[in-house]
């Protein structure tokens, strides 16, 4: 089931998900899809090329690090792109390229290395990620992680994983399923990551955090977990490819309001359709009364 497909509304009554109507011929969402795919390669072996060596580590924040491999990689994705449509706006994490999705005309949306702080302690879960956007909606997008060697792709017709189609889990229990509490709480909102905890472990079988937003919406799509959630705004780059990755497998995205996910949201909720409610209700407790 793709994007196109989700239900008109859910068991609640929330409106549908669909995707609005974008200007783009086929024809051009293949080539985006192409062009994607070959961009999130390009920058993974960059950064695969610098992964588990002595490269310096930057600080850009309280909890945030990047390092030159983060910025190689990033160029290397922009170059990619360059070659087939040089004139299309950037949204890219590292340096001075633009930080929102315009709402009009083409764009992309990339993310060099998501799991930054996995890479830089050697650990596997990191991806590259890149998003054709039209229109302010995706269109097409692969999320290249090379030291697990999966790469996930999607476009009009459907997710895959190295190839191969792949699917949302049909799990509709809540004691069967796993849920991730993605994206980083700040340490001045450690007590919301701790209600997210909570509201995991108490409504279903287990939790999973993977540290890498990228590497965790795929999975959902994949039907290796049954969900994930956050409740703050996150960054384009780190969201944009692996939502719509999960909707092309027949899952679901939402905000916290349950209304379809858009990359200005605040909060995300990705399930795999059959649990969204509970992973939704999940969601919803993140934010403690004071």
């Amino acid at each position: 089931m793709t994007d196109a497909d989700e239900h008109d509304a859910d068991a609640t009554g929330r409106a549908d998900e669909s995707v609005p109507p974008v200007a783009a011929r086929a024809d051009d969402v293949a080539e985006r899809a192409a062009v994607a795919k070959r961009a999130a390669e390009a920058g993974a072996a960059v950064a695969h090329e610098h992964f588990r060596s002595d490269i310096a580590v930057e600080t850009k924040g309280e909890d945030d690090v990047v390092t030159e491999a983060d910025r190689a990689a990033q160029r290397a994705v922009i170059a990619s792109i360059r070659e087939s449509y040089p004139d299309d706006a950037v949204v890219g994490e590292e340096e001075d390229e633009r930080k929102t999705v315009p709402d009009e005309g083409p764009a992309w949306v990339i993310d060099p290395i998501d799991g930054t702080n996995n890479y830089v302690r050697g650990v596997r879960v990191w991806a590259t990620a890149v998003a054709a956007v039209v229109d302010g909606e995706p269109v097409a997008a692969a999320i290249v992680a090379p030291a697990l060697g999966d790469t996930y792709t999607a476009d009009a017709t459907g997710a895959y994983r190295n190839g191969e189609p792949i699917a949302v889990s049909d799990v509709a229990d809540p004691r069967g399923a796993a849920v991730d509490p993605t994206i980083w709480w700040d340490y001045d909102a450690r007590d919301e990551y701790a209600a997210a905890c909570e509201a995991i472990v108490t409504r279903f079988g287990d939790m999973r955090r993977f540290g890498a937003a990228q590497v965790v919406l795929p999975t959902v799509a994949a039907g290796g977990l049954e969900g994930t959630i956050t409740n703050v705004a996150a960054n384009p780059w780190d969201t944009v490819a692996g939502a719509f990755v999960i909707r092309q497998a027949g899952g679901r995205v939402t905000d916290l309001d349950g209304a379809r996910w858009r990359h200005d949201s605040t909060g995300l909720v990705a399930s795999n359709g059959a649990l969204h409610d509970e992973v939704l209700a999940a969601a919803n407790e993140i934010e403690l009364d004071e």
